[in-house]
């Protein structure tokens, strides 16, 4: 049983649903400080061969407060970042199949940002046939949690009930196999695989979000040849 363990963010790059992918339970934390200058409420599309940056806005609050307790701006208007995505993609072979779903993830009127975040993630999955359940750090650890750091992931792995705990390649610097191993768990790292794929003109830009890879790329292409492409490792 494999479990992974990670931050929300909204519309994430491909090496994220290759992680969920990767398991058989992905859990994502509502119960974590939101950082100002992170992705979680960000990220990047394609728009005249640029990378440019989509947001989105927040009510000004504490920096302190955990994802679930920062809520929308009251001024963020679902149709004009849809416009936005829509100029910048229209011309994309898939299109037709991705937009519809995006305008939906951004007009979904969700209690707090996390909710905005969580539903759009299992909203992609579908998309995307990935079929792992996505479980709330709250719902897992029954409320707020106890435990800080490693020992937080160690007992949500065996609230789980995982036998291996996977992460991403940069949790290397926080991890150690023998720690894990003394607690009877298994430690493996995702290495990502992002292939180039053809985007508008000759060049690619990658690290884009996953909208960009949907937006060029059918869903059965994007199961069969990029989900599956990434490696655990040691």
């Amino acid at each position: 049983m494999k479990t992974a363990i990670m931050q929300p963010y909204f519309l994430p790059y491909l090496g994220y649903f290759q992680l969920i992918a990767a398991v058989d339970c992905f859990v994502i934390y509502d119960t974590i400080q939101y950082t100002k200058k992170g992705w979680i409420n960000r990220n990047q599309m394609l728009r005249d061969g640029e990378k440019v940056t989509f947001t989105l806005p927040l009510q000004k609050a504490s920096d302190f407060l955990d994802v679930r307790d920062r809520q929308l701006a009251e001024s963020f208007e679902p149709s004009s970042l849809s416009a936005q995505i829509a100029g910048a993609y229209r011309k994309a072979p898939e299109f037709d199949r991705t937009f519809p779903l995006i305008e939906s993830l951004l007009n979904y009127r969700g209690a707090n940002l996390f909710d905005v975040i969580h539903n759009a993630l299992r909203q992609c999955c579908d998309h995307l046939g990935i079929a792992t359940p996505i479980k709330v750090s709250s719902d897992v650890e029954g409320g707020a949690p106890s435990l800080r750091g490693v020992d937080r992931v160690i007992d949500i792995c065996r609230r789980t009930g995982a036998s291996t705990y996977v992460n991403p390649p940069g949790g290397r610097a926080l991890y150690s196999s023998e720690h894990f191993r003394a607690h009877g768990l298994e430690l493996k790292f995702l290495q990502p695989s992002l292939p180039p794929y053809k985007q508008f003109g000759s060049g690619f830009v990658p690290s884009l979000s996953i909208l960009d890879v949907m937006m060029f790329n059918a869903p059965e292409t994007i199961r069969s040849t990029m989900l599956e492409a990434a490696e655990l490792v040691d």
